[in-house]
């Protein structure tokens, strides 16, 4: 059903589903709740009366989206999908494509609706805030999946330890060049979440003298250069470069394509997020050698659990750090997994979380 309550909303960017409708993306994926997180949402359930049962479907959740696209906007999408459907409510989702002016409006829009309950990811955590703050001055309680918003009083954020995350994949590239060498640099420095990740890799760094960090590039989504153009332009510049560190797999995937036009096929790669296109090119023995997969589903359907535990009268934690997966090739011999960020799904897989402290 599209969402005509208020002009402000373009129709294209929201999509509402009821507690009865058939939430459109739903597969496989949120059957396979098993696990903690099974049990937690089951036990709540069956712990609620038939009047706050009868409650909780009423209750309106706003989604406002900082992208879409990509795995790891997918698998955050059908993560609130599947919350709302599992444990009651009605739904409405708009995406920024990244804009964070955008989601300013979209926020803003939705603030106008009158939700009970808005869900955030940021494209932009400190651009945003200040609609952040105008729904919490509203009454409206706010939960954020993925990203930080700086200074606002959100209720809970789950998210990766992104931090770590960099930190591994440093680690990772210096072990594999022995301790020496010369290697690239690709960031996000627009999300100060994501942002992170560039400081576990600085503080690694410190500790190789001998790898020379040569090439440096910070990726501005709303700039005219692309990831493929940037890594091109790097490996072509920089004929004995060894390694590159990239903040996200989207630089990464390209960067393989980049380094293979190059005929540089001893190059390292290593991103961060976690999905298919990565896991395809680990699998098949490409310069991407290493990813930290994230469990973008978990976050936001924790995300929606804390919502209903918060109008239940419970206080939900203030931050939930989600379990992220160092995938290497070995861990892909028996096919490429779409789900492994559902809770309890990675277990079956054989796949642990990484401790994010060091690397193999």
């Amino acid at each position: 059903m599209r969402c005509r309550s208020n002009p402000n909303l373009e129709e294209a960017d929201m999509t509402t589903h009821g507690d009865n409708a058939p939430a459109a993306g739903l597969n496989r994926r949120a059957l396979l709740l098993s696990s903690g997180a099974a049990v937690l949402t089951s036990q709540f359930l069956a712990s609620r009366s038939a009047s706050a049962a009868a409650a909780a479907s009423d209750l309106k959740f706003a989604a406002s989206l900082g992208w879409t696209t990509f795995d790891s906007g997918r698998h955050l999408q059908e993560g609130f999908k599947a919350g709302v459907k599992e444990l009651g409510g009605n739904l409405t989702m708009t995406d920024a494509g990244f804009d964070p002016k955008k989601q300013i409006e979209q926020i803003d829009a939705l603030i106008a609706t009158k939700p009970d309950v808005l869900l955030i990811t940021p494209s932009d955590g400190v651009v945003i805030a200040p609609a952040v703050g105008r729904a919490i001055k509203a009454g409206i309680p706010v939960f954020t999946a993925d990203s930080l918003v700086p200074g606002m009083d959100v209720v809970s954020t789950a998210m990766s330890n992104n931090f770590g995350m960099g930190a591994y994949a440093a680690e990772y590239i210096a072990k594999q060049l022995g301790g020496k060498g010369k290697i690239a640099r690709v960031s996000l420095p627009k999300n100060v979440t994501w942002d992170q990740r560039t400081r576990g890799f600085e503080s690694v760094m410190r500790g190789y003298p001998d790898i020379k960090v040569g090439a440096f590039w910070s990726y501005d989504f709303t700039a005219g250069v692309t990831p493929r153009q940037a890594m091109d332009k790097i490996i072509a510049s920089h004929p004995d470069l060894d390694a590159i560190w990239c903040a996200w797999d989207g630089a990464a995937v390209d960067g393989v394509a980049a380094a293979k036009a190059a005929d540089r096929p001893k190059m390292i790669l290593t991103g961060i997020d976690g999905g298919s296109d990565a896991f395809k090119l680990i699998a098949a023995g490409t310069q991407l050698k290493l990813t930290l997969a994230q469990a973008f589903y978990e976050m936001s359907h924790q995300a929606v659990f804390n919502a209903h535990q918060l109008k239940a009268g419970k206080k939900p934690p203030r931050l939930i750090i989600t379990p992220s997966y160092a995938v290497l090739q070995p861990m892909l011999t028996k096919g490429i997994p779409d789900d492994y960020d559902v809770t309890g799904r990675a277990a079956k897989l054989g796949w642990a979380p990484a401790a994010l402290v060091s690397a193999p």
